[in-house]
């Protein structure tokens, strides 16, 4: 018997949206400030996912840069229409304060939504065409009439409001690519609040709307209601959530929430949804909001649960009954060889990678152009991949000759603009020595520098190991066998979105990867000629 371990697409991955085409599945995730937009991974059997594109790629389609940490696009809706992928998502420009159901005050936030098209899902996508701006997570509903709708949550502004006002309604003129007739809000939701995340479904002569609730955190929740019309009434589902790891945080997948169904050729029906694997006994989830799934059934009543009736997230459910469709393993071996920059990797914000990094500059190395503070929110030269594992190494090689203090280089693990550790290479009255920048929020000082050693000349390399939350540094010159480490132990937790400042959203995940700043504005580059991360052991978290 085959079982699927779960989470399918480990790393930060959240809000998945799953479509079945043929016998092709796709899954889009959210990308928040990270470019190029949207990740979408291919499966045949559910078991094996392989990135296959990310849609959002040019300046016409995506701009992020001044968009807060934790904004940009958010989740991301997948399906299939008149022979083409349609693809909607929100992209955040302004977060504003946070705020809770009845918070008092006005709570202006922007929440643009937009959609693209393509004919292949991993062709050159459309541009953009924005849709209304009335609320996030957009989802696209294809009528068996031929006829299209849009879903968003509702968001509600005004003094005294719930600001989770409900889940609206618009058809879609899918010829015009424009909104007709009013917008209609259909369900409110459950006493369970922040209501989002909708998908629409029709089934034996039902209307079927899944939602999330709780807020993406450890209440979170995957909500349904059904109507016999399509704009409602509808009735809850006489089980509350039909998944849920609410009142649970030391499960190894918890947190879970934000689904989507898809629908089997043999008519069985399958749960992706969102969900974080805890470091035991921190209730912190470094890798964030990850993307699961599990079989569902309809009952005789007419409504889904999960196979036990328990709704609760199943860590190991067996697979289906489809070939086995493993894809081909392409190993990278960490060098920087190509003309473009591997799958692993992203950066920040901009749609303009060119003034960040070059693969041609100096040729087998990535060259990082210094740009921007690490905490910038516009143009800063940092380019990382996911951390997947709970225990993992990451290695990198540089060669770099800063001129003065502003100007620095190096390995950086990194959540967001408030909390990373960045081992680098920076000079002080004309020594070149390494340096430790760390931020977290839950330090007095916020940001802090120490000076760690001075350096010989020539390339370093650097090294950070990961073992739950346990994380050390180390680095040697090029000619150096042995490695000097770093003393301390630091504290991998503060990389997770339950540590926070105070009303700042937090929903992304741990990248680890390669960063460079000249803040005298002379753009002073930096050769990283490798970079090398390894898994160490069993994917599991460590007790």
């Amino acid at each position: 018997m085959t079982t699927i371990s779960n989470p399918i697409i480990r790393g930060f991955n959240p809000d998945p949206s799953i479509l079945r085409v043929g016998d092709d599945f796709y899954i889009a995730t959210s990308t928040f400030e990270w470019f190029p937009g949207v990740q979408i991974h291919h499966s045949r059997d559910l078991i094996h996912w392989r990135l296959v594109g990310r849609p959002l790629a040019r300046a016409a389609q995506l701009d992020m840069r001044g968009e807060p940490d934790s904004c940009g696009v958010w989740a991301p809706d997948l399906s299939y229409a008149d022979g083409r992928f349609w693809l909607i998502f929100t992209d955040v420009k302004r977060y504003g304060a946070t705020t809770v159901n009845g918070a008092r005050g006005v709570s202006l936030r922007d929440f643009p939504n937009y959609v693209v098209t393509c004919d292949t899902i991993d062709g050159e996508w459309s541009d953009p065409v924005h849709l209304n701006s009335s609320g996030f997570d957009p989802a696209l509903f294809h009528d068996d009439d031929g006829r299209s709708w849009m879903l968003n949550m509702l968001w509600d502004h005004r003094p005294g409001q719930g600001r989770f006002a409900g889940i609206q309604l618009q058809e879609l003129d899918r010829a015009r690519m424009v909104l007709i007739g009013q917008p209609e809000l259909i369900y409110k939701g459950t006493e369970r609040g922040f209501t989002e995340g909708p998908h629409l479904y029709k089934k034996d002569g039902y209307y079927h709307l899944l939602v999330a609730e709780g807020g993406t955190g450890w209440d979170h929740a995957v909500v349904m209601a059904r109507s016999r019309t399509l704009c409602g009434p509808y009735e809850d589902h006489p089980d509350g959530a039909v998944l849920t790891g609410a009142g649970q945080r030391d499960i190894p997948i918890a947190r879970t929430g934000h689904g989507d169904l898809v629908e089997l050729a043999d008519g069985t029906t399958w749960l992706a949804y969102l969900c974080g694997r805890p470091l035991p006994g921190r209730e912190r989830c470094i890798m964030g909001r990850e993307t699961a799934i599990q079989p569902m059934r309809w009952d005789d009543d007419g409504w889904l649960r999960t196979l036990t009736g328990d709704a609760r997230p199943d860590p190991c459910p067996v697979a289906p009954s489809l070939p086995w469709a493993p894809w081909p393993i392409e190993p990278w071996d960490g060098s920087f060889n190509s003309p473009t920059l591997p799958d692993d990797f992203q950066w920040l914000r901009t749609p303009f990678p060119d003034r960040l990094f070059s693969l041609t500059a100096r040729p087998g190395c990535l060259r990082l152009y210094g740009r921007e503070t690490v905490g910038s929110l516009f143009e800063q030269a940092l380019v990382a991949r996911r951390q997947t594992d709970f225990r993992f190494t990451a290695t990198t090689c540089l060669s770099f000759a800063p001129r003065c203090f502003q100007q620095a280089a190096g390995l950086i693990y990194y959540y967001n603009s408030t909390k990373f550790y960045y081992l680098h290479i920076s000079a002080d009255d004309g020594v070149r020595q390494l340096q430790l920048m760390s931020a977290s929020p839950e330090w007095e000082e916020g940001t802090t520098l120490d000076i760690i050693a001075p350096l010989p000349p020539g390339p370093i390399a650097l090294r950070t190991e990961v073992d739950g939350d346990q994380l050390t540094f180390a680095w040697r010159a090029e000619e150096e066998e042995a490695w000097h480490i770093l003393p301390r132990t630091y504290d991998a937790s503060i990389l997770s979105d339950e540590v926070t400042y105070p009303g700042l959203p937090n929903f992304t995940g741990t990248f680890v990867g390669m960063a460079c700043q000249d803040m005298s504005g002379a753009a002073t580059p930096a050769d990283f000629a490798s970079f090398i991360y390894e898994e160490v052991g069993l994917n599991t978290p460590v007790d």
